[in-house]
């Protein structure tokens, strides 16, 4: 989609900037983080760039919610990139969710505290609500602010563009959440707080050995639910603040 194509265009003119985020060339899938229906039978396609599907065919027997995620690598796929608190870049991939089953997908920005569960992108299938939450980042509601419903078996663009800037409280990271589903509607750049500066991962942004990808959390029995991550791109971003503006651009999109 459109809001992609100018966020990697903008990106690419900044190539003289010394790249210091993880080159990313792979992912590895982690199943069963959450496995109350241990009997279920879960398939993977890991093909990162062009697609990454997660399916789970859920049996009777099960509880509460089985939750699989991938994770982004820079050593094709071999354990997840450790990204730092200074690592700015950006993340969009078209997401599908599918089946007769019900649960939660989307992209990840996980904190180090808790790695495979926190800070979430997230679509809900049961009710369509659309909201970021958890972790360190910034509570943003694109159906409370935008009217923003996802509906089963659609495909949609999710984005992420962090920022990192000076990691302080006069300039502290910032992060830009993007949902397209043919209209383009933006968070506009949400700045972190502090954090703990007691703690060695820094402060003011998604702090260190921070890790991102995508996730499902598969409810309900005797159905499947499948995830697709498709034309997934990643670009190291280093001085990414350019690409804020696609917020503005955004909001005219929209206007029009």
């Amino acid at each position: 989609m459109r809001i992609r194509a100018l966020a990697l265009a903008a990106s690419a003119g900044m190539t003289s900037a010394v790249v210091a985020s993880p080159i990313i060339n792979g992912a590895v899938i982690n199943e069963r983080i959450f496995n109350d229906d241990p009997g279920s039978t879960v398939t993977t396609v890991n093909n990162f760039g062009a697609e990454i599907t997660i399916t789970d065919a859920r049996t009777g027997a099960g509880g509460f919610a089985n939750l699989h995620n991938w994770r982004a690598s820079a050593d094709g796929g071999a354990t997840a990139a450790q990204f730092a608190n200074g690592d700015s870049f950006t993340l969009f991939t078209d997401v599908t969710i599918s089946g007769d089953g019900n649960g939660e997908s989307g992209l990840s920005v996980a904190p180090w505290w808790s790695p495979d569960v926190d800070g979430r992108f997230n679509m809900r299938t049961s009710d369509g609500e659309v909201a970021v939450f958890g972790g360190r980042l910034p509570f943003y509601s694109f159906t409370a602010t935008h009217g923003v419903l996802y509906t089963k078996g659609d495909t949609v663009t999710l984005g992420v563009i962090y920022n990192a800037n000076g990691n302080s409280a006069g300039d502290p990271a910032t992060i830009e959440y993007i949902y397209d589903d043919g209209t383009v509607y933006s968070s506009g750049a949400l700045a972190f707080d502090e954090g703990n500066p007691a703690e060695p991962y820094g402060t003011w942004g998604m702090l260190d050995n921070a890790q991102i990808g995508g996730y499902t959390q598969v409810t309900g029995a005797n159905a499947t639910l499948s995830t697709t991550w498709g034309n997934i791109t990643y670009t190291p971003t280093p001085a990414s603040a350019a690409l804020l503006g696609l917020g503005g651009l955004a909001a005219a999109r929209r206007r029009r």
